[in-house]
Protein backbone atom coordinates (compact mmCIF):
# COMPACT_ATOMS: atom_id res chain seq x y z
CA UNK A 1 0.00 0.00 0.00
CA UNK A 2 2.64 2.20 0.88
CA UNK A 3 4.48 1.41 -2.29
CA UNK A 4 0.85 2.58 -4.18
CA UNK A 5 0.95 5.79 -2.78
CA UNK A 6 4.45 6.42 -3.21
CA UNK A 7 4.16 5.76 -7.17
CA UNK A 8 0.71 7.97 -6.81
CA UNK A 9 2.30 10.86 -4.95
CA UNK A 10 5.20 10.56 -7.41
CA UNK A 11 2.94 11.39 -10.34
CA UNK A 12 1.00 13.90 -8.61
CA UNK A 13 4.32 16.16 -8.03
CA UNK A 14 5.58 15.29 -11.45
CA UNK A 15 2.49 16.56 -13.00
CA UNK A 16 2.41 19.66 -10.27
CA UNK A 17 5.88 20.42 -11.36
CA UNK A 18 5.59 20.21 -14.72
CA UNK A 19 2.26 22.67 -14.86
CA UNK A 20 4.28 25.23 -12.64
CA UNK A 21 6.92 25.31 -15.04
CA UNK A 22 4.52 25.39 -17.78
CA UNK A 23 2.99 28.58 -16.28
CA UNK A 24 6.15 30.05 -15.35
CA UNK A 25 7.61 29.63 -18.66
CA UNK A 26 4.27 31.33 -20.46
CA UNK A 27 4.37 33.91 -17.91
CA UNK A 28 8.19 34.57 -18.27
CA UNK A 29 8.21 34.22 -22.09
CA UNK A 30 5.08 37.06 -22.21
CA UNK A 31 6.24 40.37 -23.94
CA UNK A 32 3.91 43.16 -25.29
CA UNK A 33 4.69 44.53 -28.49
CA UNK A 34 6.00 47.85 -28.60
CA UNK A 35 4.27 50.77 -29.48
CA UNK A 36 4.74 53.27 -31.69
CA UNK A 37 6.60 50.80 -34.29
CA UNK A 38 7.49 52.00 -37.81
CA UNK A 39 6.21 49.66 -40.04
CA UNK A 40 7.76 49.13 -43.55
CA UNK A 41 5.89 49.18 -47.02
CA UNK A 42 6.80 46.81 -49.23
CA UNK A 43 6.21 46.38 -53.48
CA UNK A 44 5.60 48.97 -55.68
CA UNK A 45 2.44 51.16 -55.85
CA UNK A 46 0.51 51.77 -58.92
CA UNK A 47 0.37 55.67 -58.42
CA UNK A 48 1.67 58.11 -55.89
CA UNK A 49 -0.89 60.70 -54.65
CA UNK A 50 -4.56 60.00 -53.60
CA UNK A 51 -6.79 62.68 -56.18
CA UNK A 52 -9.30 64.67 -54.33
CA UNK A 53 -13.21 64.20 -56.21
CA UNK A 54 -11.75 60.40 -57.15
CA UNK A 55 -14.11 57.25 -56.30
CA UNK A 56 -12.06 54.85 -54.43
CA UNK A 57 -12.93 51.44 -53.72
CA UNK A 58 -11.75 49.33 -50.26
CA UNK A 59 -12.47 46.09 -48.86
CA UNK A 60 -12.05 44.74 -44.81
CA UNK A 61 -11.60 41.01 -44.41
CA UNK A 62 -10.85 39.10 -41.33
CA UNK A 63 -9.38 35.47 -42.87
CA UNK A 64 -9.49 33.76 -39.68
CA UNK A 65 -5.84 32.44 -40.30
CA UNK A 66 -7.03 30.72 -42.61
CA UNK A 67 -8.65 27.80 -40.83
CA UNK A 68 -12.85 28.57 -41.11
CA UNK A 69 -13.83 26.14 -43.54
CA UNK A 70 -17.76 26.76 -43.46
CA UNK A 71 -17.64 23.41 -41.31
CA UNK A 72 -15.25 24.56 -38.55
CA UNK A 73 -15.73 24.73 -35.03
CA UNK A 74 -13.38 26.64 -32.89
CA UNK A 75 -12.58 25.73 -29.28
CA UNK A 76 -12.76 29.44 -27.99
CA UNK A 77 -16.43 30.09 -29.57
CA UNK A 78 -17.41 26.94 -27.74
CA UNK A 79 -16.41 24.35 -30.64
CA UNK A 80 -13.98 21.40 -30.83
CA UNK A 81 -10.99 22.20 -33.22
CA UNK A 82 -8.29 24.10 -32.75
CA UNK A 83 -5.89 24.07 -35.57
CA UNK A 84 -6.65 24.35 -39.27
CA UNK A 85 -7.12 20.94 -40.85
CA UNK A 86 -4.02 20.76 -43.00
CA UNK A 87 -1.46 22.81 -44.83
CA UNK A 88 -3.13 22.56 -48.20
CA UNK A 89 -6.53 23.41 -46.66
CA UNK A 90 -4.54 26.57 -45.32
CA UNK A 91 -3.27 27.85 -48.82
CA UNK A 92 -6.98 27.16 -50.17
CA UNK A 93 -8.51 29.33 -47.62
CA UNK A 94 -6.03 32.32 -47.87
CA UNK A 95 -6.21 32.15 -51.99
CA UNK A 96 -9.82 32.20 -52.07
CA UNK A 97 -9.69 35.30 -49.51
CA UNK A 98 -7.07 37.00 -52.04
CA UNK A 99 -9.48 35.79 -54.83
CA UNK A 100 -12.80 37.20 -53.79
CA UNK A 101 -11.28 40.16 -52.51
CA UNK A 102 -9.41 40.61 -56.12
CA UNK A 103 -12.94 40.38 -57.89
CA UNK A 104 -14.12 43.21 -56.13
CA UNK A 105 -11.63 45.37 -57.52
CA UNK A 106 -10.43 47.63 -54.35
CA UNK A 107 -8.02 50.10 -54.63
CA UNK A 108 -7.25 49.08 -50.97
CA UNK A 109 -7.68 46.36 -49.16
CA UNK A 110 -7.02 45.51 -45.14
CA UNK A 111 -6.66 41.92 -43.63
CA UNK A 112 -6.61 40.54 -40.11
CA UNK A 113 -5.42 37.50 -38.99
CA UNK A 114 -2.86 36.97 -41.02
CA UNK A 115 -0.46 34.28 -39.64
CA UNK A 116 3.05 33.87 -40.60
CA UNK A 117 4.93 31.49 -38.47
CA UNK A 118 2.24 29.38 -36.51
CA UNK A 119 1.22 26.28 -34.81
CA UNK A 120 -2.16 26.25 -35.73
CA UNK A 121 -2.06 27.18 -39.52
CA UNK A 122 1.17 24.67 -40.01
CA UNK A 123 3.17 27.58 -39.96
CA UNK A 124 2.67 28.74 -43.36
CA UNK A 125 3.58 32.26 -43.88
CA UNK A 126 -0.03 33.94 -45.33
CA UNK A 127 1.49 37.27 -45.64
CA UNK A 128 3.90 35.63 -48.10
CA UNK A 129 0.34 34.57 -49.98
CA UNK A 130 -1.14 37.80 -50.27
CA UNK A 131 1.55 39.50 -51.05
CA UNK A 132 2.36 37.28 -54.02
CA UNK A 133 -1.61 37.29 -55.15
CA UNK A 134 -1.02 41.49 -55.29
CA UNK A 135 2.30 41.87 -56.53
CA UNK A 136 1.18 44.75 -58.53
CA UNK A 137 0.55 46.88 -55.03
CA UNK A 138 2.26 47.50 -51.54
CA UNK A 139 1.64 46.13 -48.61
CA UNK A 140 1.89 47.11 -44.86
CA UNK A 141 2.07 44.04 -42.12
CA UNK A 142 1.78 44.94 -38.44
CA UNK A 143 1.98 42.24 -36.27
CA UNK A 144 -0.40 41.81 -33.15
CA UNK A 145 0.04 38.47 -31.81
CA UNK A 146 2.91 36.38 -30.87
CA UNK A 147 2.07 34.15 -28.09
CA UNK A 148 3.94 31.50 -26.41
CA UNK A 149 3.18 27.53 -27.10
CA UNK A 150 -0.76 27.13 -25.59
CA UNK A 151 -0.82 23.51 -24.79
CA UNK A 152 -4.73 23.67 -24.95
CA UNK A 153 -6.95 21.57 -25.84
CA UNK A 154 -4.69 18.97 -24.59
CA UNK A 155 -5.15 16.62 -27.41
CA UNK A 156 -4.54 18.87 -29.85
CA UNK A 157 -2.79 21.95 -28.42
CA UNK A 158 -3.10 25.48 -30.45
CA UNK A 159 0.47 26.28 -30.01
CA UNK A 160 2.41 29.66 -30.42
CA UNK A 161 1.26 32.01 -32.97
CA UNK A 162 2.47 34.72 -34.89
CA UNK A 163 -0.17 36.90 -36.81
CA UNK A 164 -0.80 40.21 -37.62
CA UNK A 165 -2.91 43.05 -40.01
CA UNK A 166 -1.93 43.58 -43.67
CA UNK A 167 -3.00 46.57 -45.81
CA UNK A 168 -2.87 46.36 -49.26
CA UNK A 169 -2.75 49.79 -51.14
CA UNK A 170 -2.80 50.46 -54.92
CA UNK A 171 -1.37 53.80 -54.05
CA UNK A 172 1.98 54.60 -52.58
CA UNK A 173 2.09 54.50 -48.60
CA UNK A 174 4.78 57.51 -47.44
CA UNK A 175 4.58 55.69 -43.76
CA UNK A 176 3.38 53.31 -41.72
CA UNK A 177 3.00 53.25 -38.07
CA UNK A 178 2.00 50.19 -35.47
CA UNK A 179 -0.09 51.56 -32.50
CA UNK A 180 -0.55 49.41 -29.10
CA UNK A 181 -4.22 49.11 -28.24
CA UNK A 182 -5.14 49.34 -24.30
CA UNK A 183 -5.24 44.95 -23.21
CA UNK A 184 -6.29 43.64 -20.39
CA UNK A 185 -3.64 43.38 -17.34
CA UNK A 186 -4.98 39.76 -15.95
CA UNK A 187 -4.51 36.38 -16.89
CA UNK A 188 -7.01 36.97 -20.48
CA UNK A 189 -3.98 39.01 -21.84
CA UNK A 190 -2.11 35.52 -22.49
CA UNK A 191 -5.21 34.12 -24.50
CA UNK A 192 -6.42 37.65 -26.00
CA UNK A 193 -4.47 38.88 -29.41
CA UNK A 194 -1.73 41.91 -28.48
CA UNK A 195 -4.08 44.41 -30.10
CA UNK A 196 -3.22 46.80 -32.41
CA UNK A 197 -4.17 49.04 -35.40
CA UNK A 198 -1.26 50.52 -38.40
CA UNK A 199 -1.79 53.67 -39.89
CA UNK A 200 -0.33 54.20 -43.21
CA UNK A 201 -0.01 57.52 -45.05
CA UNK A 202 -1.42 58.23 -48.42
CA UNK A 203 -0.28 61.80 -50.24
CA UNK A 204 -3.57 63.48 -51.19
CA UNK A 205 -3.11 65.62 -54.16
CA UNK A 206 -4.23 68.56 -52.58
CA UNK A 207 -1.31 68.79 -50.22
CA UNK A 208 -3.36 66.46 -47.49
CA UNK A 209 -2.98 63.05 -46.58
CA UNK A 210 -4.91 60.18 -46.64
CA UNK A 211 -4.51 57.86 -43.95
CA UNK A 212 -5.71 54.29 -44.08
CA UNK A 213 -6.43 52.44 -40.88
CA UNK A 214 -6.42 48.20 -40.46
CA UNK A 215 -7.79 48.02 -36.81
CA UNK A 216 -8.40 44.44 -34.42
CA UNK A 217 -10.23 45.34 -31.46
CA UNK A 218 -10.77 42.64 -28.42
CA UNK A 219 -13.07 39.67 -28.33
CA UNK A 220 -11.87 37.42 -25.81
CA UNK A 221 -11.54 38.64 -22.30
CA UNK A 222 -12.00 42.35 -23.16
CA UNK A 223 -13.58 44.11 -20.48
CA UNK A 224 -16.09 47.03 -20.93
CA UNK A 225 -13.50 49.34 -19.56
CA UNK A 226 -10.87 47.74 -22.20
CA UNK A 227 -13.23 47.95 -25.16
CA UNK A 228 -14.04 51.62 -24.40
CA UNK A 229 -10.24 52.90 -23.99
CA UNK A 230 -9.51 51.23 -27.27
CA UNK A 231 -12.16 52.64 -29.04
CA UNK A 232 -11.67 55.99 -27.44
CA UNK A 233 -7.75 55.58 -28.18
CA UNK A 234 -8.69 54.83 -32.16
CA UNK A 235 -11.27 57.33 -32.56
CA UNK A 236 -8.65 60.14 -30.84
CA UNK A 237 -6.49 59.65 -33.27
CA UNK A 238 -8.45 60.00 -36.25
CA UNK A 239 -9.82 62.88 -34.73
CA UNK A 240 -6.74 64.46 -34.70
CA UNK A 241 -6.07 63.74 -38.04
CA UNK A 242 -8.93 65.19 -39.11
CA UNK A 243 -8.76 68.61 -37.44
CA UNK A 244 -5.28 68.44 -39.44
CA UNK A 245 -7.30 68.67 -42.39
CA UNK A 246 -6.38 64.92 -43.39
CA UNK A 247 -8.68 62.46 -44.82
CA UNK A 248 -9.42 59.08 -41.93
CA UNK A 249 -10.81 56.07 -42.94
CA UNK A 250 -10.29 53.59 -40.71
CA UNK A 251 -11.53 49.41 -41.46
CA UNK A 252 -11.52 46.44 -39.65
CA UNK A 253 -12.89 43.94 -37.44
CA UNK A 254 -14.41 45.53 -34.54
CA UNK A 255 -15.37 42.75 -32.26
CA UNK A 256 -18.70 44.52 -31.92
CA UNK A 257 -21.83 44.51 -33.20
CA UNK A 258 -21.22 47.01 -35.54
CA UNK A 259 -24.51 48.19 -35.95
CA UNK A 260 -25.75 48.36 -32.87
CA UNK A 261 -28.90 46.03 -33.57
CA UNK A 262 -27.19 43.05 -36.23
CA UNK A 263 -27.83 40.49 -33.15
CA UNK A 264 -31.36 41.07 -33.22
CA UNK A 265 -32.07 42.10 -36.83
CA UNK A 266 -30.24 38.83 -38.39
CA UNK A 267 -31.13 36.75 -35.85
CA UNK A 268 -34.65 37.79 -34.24
CA UNK A 269 -32.79 37.51 -30.13
CA UNK A 270 -34.38 39.80 -27.65
CA UNK A 271 -30.66 39.99 -25.59
CA UNK A 272 -27.42 39.06 -26.63
CA UNK A 273 -26.52 35.49 -27.55
CA UNK A 274 -22.76 35.58 -27.00
CA UNK A 275 -20.94 37.56 -24.30
CA UNK A 276 -18.49 39.43 -26.87
CA UNK A 277 -21.18 40.48 -29.08
CA UNK A 278 -21.36 43.83 -27.28
CA UNK A 279 -23.02 46.82 -29.45
CA UNK A 280 -20.85 49.59 -31.30
CA UNK A 281 -20.06 52.27 -28.68
CA UNK A 282 -21.69 54.70 -31.34
CA UNK A 283 -21.87 57.61 -28.17
CA UNK A 284 -18.40 57.38 -27.82
CA UNK A 285 -17.34 58.75 -31.01
CA UNK A 286 -16.23 62.17 -31.30
CA UNK A 287 -17.54 65.04 -33.51
CA UNK A 288 -15.75 64.23 -37.49
CA UNK A 289 -15.30 60.47 -36.71
CA UNK A 290 -18.80 58.66 -38.53
CA UNK A 291 -19.59 55.04 -38.65
CA UNK A 292 -20.58 53.69 -41.71
CA UNK A 293 -23.63 51.66 -41.32
CA UNK A 294 -26.08 53.50 -44.12
CA UNK A 295 -25.72 49.85 -46.76
CA UNK A 296 -27.08 50.38 -50.17
CA UNK A 297 -30.40 49.30 -50.71
CA UNK A 298 -30.65 49.18 -47.02
CA UNK A 299 -29.14 45.32 -47.19
CA UNK A 300 -28.65 44.23 -43.60
CA UNK A 301 -26.24 41.04 -43.96
CA UNK A 302 -23.78 39.25 -41.82
CA UNK A 303 -19.95 40.05 -41.56
CA UNK A 304 -19.17 36.69 -39.07
CA UNK A 305 -20.50 33.93 -37.64
CA UNK A 306 -20.13 31.85 -34.47
CA UNK A 307 -17.66 29.05 -34.52
CA UNK A 308 -19.31 26.73 -32.07
CA UNK A 309 -21.14 24.74 -34.90
CA UNK A 310 -20.77 24.10 -38.80
CA UNK A 311 -21.98 26.78 -40.49
CA UNK A 312 -25.85 26.29 -41.99
CA UNK A 313 -28.48 29.00 -42.67
CA UNK A 314 -30.41 30.02 -39.78
CA UNK A 315 -27.05 29.74 -37.53
CA UNK A 316 -25.77 32.85 -35.37
CA UNK A 317 -24.56 35.61 -37.89
CA UNK A 318 -23.91 39.15 -36.58
CA UNK A 319 -22.12 42.41 -38.13
CA UNK A 320 -18.49 42.53 -36.64
CA UNK A 321 -16.74 44.24 -39.46
CA UNK A 322 -16.94 47.47 -41.08
CA UNK A 323 -15.38 51.22 -41.37
CA UNK A 324 -15.45 54.52 -39.80
CA UNK A 325 -14.67 57.60 -41.81
CA UNK A 326 -13.68 61.65 -41.16
CA UNK A 327 -16.46 64.06 -42.24
CA UNK A 328 -14.34 65.06 -45.26
CA UNK A 329 -15.10 61.68 -46.87
CA UNK A 330 -17.92 60.68 -48.82
CA UNK A 331 -19.35 57.32 -48.58
CA UNK A 332 -21.50 56.67 -51.86
CA UNK A 333 -21.63 52.39 -51.58
CA UNK A 334 -21.46 50.01 -48.94
CA UNK A 335 -22.21 46.11 -48.74
CA UNK A 336 -21.31 42.98 -47.38
CA UNK A 337 -20.23 40.60 -49.40
CA UNK A 338 -21.83 37.12 -48.78
CA UNK A 339 -19.50 34.29 -49.22
CA UNK A 340 -21.37 31.27 -47.41
CA UNK A 341 -18.37 31.47 -44.75
CA UNK A 342 -16.83 28.78 -46.83
CA UNK A 343 -13.09 29.96 -46.57
CA UNK A 344 -13.25 32.15 -43.18
CA UNK A 345 -15.95 32.85 -40.43
CA UNK A 346 -16.27 36.52 -41.92
CA UNK A 347 -17.22 38.17 -44.97
CA UNK A 348 -15.73 40.99 -47.06
CA UNK A 349 -17.14 44.62 -46.35
CA UNK A 350 -16.65 47.00 -49.53
CA UNK A 351 -17.07 50.28 -49.68
CA UNK A 352 -16.70 52.95 -52.22
CA UNK A 353 -15.32 56.80 -50.91
CA UNK A 354 -14.73 59.85 -52.56
CA UNK A 355 -11.86 62.92 -50.87
CA UNK A 356 -13.64 65.96 -50.77
CA UNK A 357 -12.61 69.02 -51.60
CA UNK A 358 -10.82 70.87 -48.21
Amino acid sequence: MRKVLKIVLSVVAVVLVAALGYVAYVVLSYDRIKDHVTLAPEGAAQESVAKVGETYRILTQNIGFGAYTADYTFFMDGGKESRARSPESVRSCVEQAASTASEQAPDFILFQEVDTDSTRSFHINEYDILKTAFSDRQTVFAENYHSAYLFYPFLEPHGASNSGLVTVSRIGVTSALRRSLPISTGFSKFLDLDRCYSVSRIPADNGRELLIYNVHSSAYGGSDEIRAAQMNMLFGDMKAEYEKGNYCVCGGDFNHDFTGDSTQKLNGFGDLAYGWAQPFPAELLPEGIVRCDRYTDDKILPTCRNCDIPYEEGNFTIIVDGFLVSQNVTVSYLENIQTGFVYADHSPVVMEFTLNEA
